[in-house]
């Protein structure tokens, strides 16, 4: 494959940002395989923004030849308060159920690595956490705790201060030529850019989009500043910590569907339209999408990408149910592997309790 499908393959939604593409193309051609990884706190229950977006992003970069790790980051869960701050809890979560979801959704040990933090974590990387820490000002490292889901204003506890210099010593510990996560993980990722390049361990940074809650995001305010754009990032994304607002991927079809259809979808707005973006990310990404309704309303209409979506919604000929319709059903098919995974492996799921859906 030459090296230019790689990197569109890398560039595939939802990847929304590449830092930068000529040093992508640089990493295809020294490495054969490039080392990438993406972190994951340890908490709750999996939904599509974090298990099926990174599932099908992670299918684009085994065909590029890249070799993925998850990481499951069980220290920074720890220092974050999930799951109540109870790391024995976290630890047999990330290996058992966590690390499950994804093999789930079609990831296995055979093309992907799952690492547990803390087992590597020696004496050699909290020497690169201090390192981190001694080349960044306090004022920096707090601007960064936004990756932790939090507003800057929301530091409780001293640790949390050292959560963005783990983050950074994890990319050079690992050795990776491509770090991946979400939009919301950006500030971190160029700290460590920046540090990378003294530290003689440079990377691409990959940043996915986030996916809204089924609330709906609100029209961001074209004069707000810097700060308050991130934390309405924070409050938008789907959040396991509001339930009402995350399809899990191992949620039947009735749950499914009847999240779907008290979803915000309304007629004729595209911006911050949950389920549009939904049918734009997840069902549009790989396929069509049949829209199924009688004559009487326009008859069975076949959307061929997300382009076509928009225009026919914003023409209003599209109605919001028939669009809810055509994206639950799709939804179902997509997460049917996990929901039989979990069916037969009951005892992963069994691992997470009523209480810890939100935490």
């Amino acid at each position: 494959m030459d090296i230019e499908t790689r990197i569109e393959l890398v560039k595939r939604a939802p990847i929304e940002e590449v830092v930068t593409e000529q040093d992508l193309r640089t990493i295809f051609e020294t490495y054969a395989h490039p080392k990438h990884y993406i972190g994951f706190e340890i908490s709750g229950m999996v939904h599509i923004g974090s298990g099926l977006c990174t599932s099908l992003k992670l299918r684009d970069f085994i065909q590029a030849g890249i070799k993925p790790t998850i990481f499951l980051a069980d220290y920074h869960s720890y220092i974050n308060g999930k799951l109540g701050g109870d790391l024995k809890k976290i630890q047999e979560i990330g290996t058992g159920y966590f690390k499950h979801a994804f093999i789930s959704l079609g990831l296995d040990e055979s093309k992907v690595d799952f690492v547990l933090a803390s087992e590597l974590y020696d004496s050699e990387y909290w020497k690169e956490v201090l390192k981190v820490a001694k080349d960044t000002t306090i004022k920096r490292m707090l601007r960064c705790i936004t990756i932790m889901g939090r507003k800057e204003g929301d530091a409780t506890s001293s640790a949390v201060v050292l959560y963005p210099a783990m983050q950074a010593a994890d990319i050079f510990m690992l050795d990776v030529q491509i770090a991946h996560a979400g939009m919301d993980q950006r500030k971190v990722h160029m700290l460590a850019r920046e540090l990378s390049h003294s530290y003689k361990k440079d990377f691409v940074a990959v940043h996915g989009h986030l996916l809204p809650g089924l609330q709906g995001t609100q029209r961001m305010n074209p004069t707000a500043n810097e700060e308050e754009k991130e934390n309405a990032l924070i409050d938008a994304k789907m959040s396991k910590s509001v339930p009402n607002s995350a399809i899990f991927i191992h949620d039947s079809e009735e749950e499914i569907k009847s999240k779907i259809k008290k979803a915000y979808c309304p007629e004729k707005i595209v911006e911050g339209n949950p389920i549009i973006e939904y049918a734009e990310y997840l069902v549009l990404r790989d396929n069509k999408m049949k829209i199924e309704r009688p004559a009487k309303f326009g008859g069975d209409l076949e959307i061929v990408d997300a382009e076509e979506l928009k225009r026919v919604y914003l023409d209003g000929k599209l109605h919001p149910m028939d669009l809810k319709n055509a994206v639950s059903r799709e939804l179902c098919d997509i997460l049917k592997p996990s929901r039989e995974y979990f069916a037969k492996n009951k005892q992963y799921l069994e691992q997470i309790s009523a209480k810890d859906i939100t935490r």
